[in-house]
């Protein structure tokens, strides 16, 4: 781990301040970037410790959503009677995803930001398009098996691994955030992370310096049921190989409402409205379910060993679809 300055921020304005340093980090329960640093692959030249900030809130909004501060612990927000009554899919999303040590420190804001877990990334020897910009992708060509088949570019094929982040995404969360200058912006989760064309280094639409301060979810329609399905390589602290979050309704027979989104495939957490569109207004049934993932993995591409990925896929959002529109 290389030498790094530390400041502590008390306010939220302080924090964007301190951060003016070039190659500067916000830390908060640092389960992601602590890794990263005694590997060398991130190696800022000062730490903002952000843990004090008043973030730890979680709140009922006035339109009958929930608000979370970016510093509620994953354990917790996983546990609060309010997500696990109206965002079922979130509470289980987070209880899929790593020990219970880690959930106790992981941040929400901090969720959002993980990087990516390829194993040329965290490979300092092997040219990494994400970490060095202009060295190519090993993993294109290489061992590629917990890859991306969808959303990928010629320049890096790496996946997003936070389960929380897919739950996110179905429920139509909205990110709360802070610049240095005291503005604040509110981005909607599906315009918040960047697929990785030439850049693959820039996963999200921040700006330098931009701190998360918390994530609003919607109030979601009456009757809607939520399933999180996670397939991976083991039963416990592995990340997806593909996830499916959902939320449906059926209402006279037909579904009426879905929103779905995917880990494991992308480079983020992937949602395509062309896949709800084509069970909205349907009956359900297996035929409609087969033309959702033929939505989903129309554009999809393995790369050799992860070509797996793209039946797996189909299967599990087929079962994920069945077990939210059931009688």
């Amino acid at each position: 781990m290389k030498t790094f300055t530390y400041a502590k921020a008390d306010t939220a304005q302080e924090a964007t301040r301190e951060i003016g340093v070039e190659g500067a980090k916000f830390i908060a329960g640092g389960t992601n970037l602590l890794d990263l640093m005694k590997l060398q692959v991130e190696t800022p030249g000062k730490l903002v410790d952000i843990s004090r900030l008043p973030l730890n809130e979680i709140e009922d909004t006035d339109e009958g959503g929930l608000r979370i501060g970016a510093l509620v612990p994953n354990s917790d927000l996983a546990a609060d009677p309010r997500v696990i009554e109206r965002y079922e899919v979130l509470s289980r999303a987070l209880l899929a995803g790593a020990s219970g040590q880690l959930r106790n420190k992981a941040s929400t804001g901090g969720n959002l930001l993980q990087r990516t877990r390829c194993y040329y990334f965290y490979d300092t020897a092997m040219p990494c398009n994400k970490r060095e910009p202009g060295a190519g992708c090993s993993a294109i060509g290489g061992y590629n098996r917990i890859m991306a088949v969808l959303g990928a570019s010629e320049n890096c094929i790496a996946t997003h691994p936070s389960d929380m982040a897919v739950a996110m995404r179905a429920l139509g969360a909205t990110i709360l955030t802070q610049k240095d200058d005291g503005d604040r912006r509110r981005i909607a989760i599906d315009d918040f992370y960047r697929l990785p064309g030439d850049t693959p280094h820039i996963e999200t639409v921040l700006e330098p310096g931009e701190l998360i301060t918390g994530v609003e979810l919607p109030k979601l329609p009456d009757g809607t049921r939520q399933v999180y399905r996670k397939v991976r390589d083991r039963a416990s602290y592995a990340f997806a190989l593909v996830s499916v979050a959902g939320v449906v309704k059926v209402e006279d027979g037909k579904v009426s409402h879905a929103r779905l989104a995917f880990g494991g495939l992308a480079h983020m957490p992937w949602r395509n409205p062309a896949v709800e569109d084509a069970i909205l207004g349907k009956a359900p049934s297996d035929e409609a379910f087969a033309a959702a993932a033929d939505a989903l993995l129309a554009d999809a591409r393995g790369q050799g060993s992860n070509d797996f990925k793209i039946p797996l896929a189909r299967r599990t959002l087929i079962a994920t679809l069945r077990d939210l529109t059931k009688d």
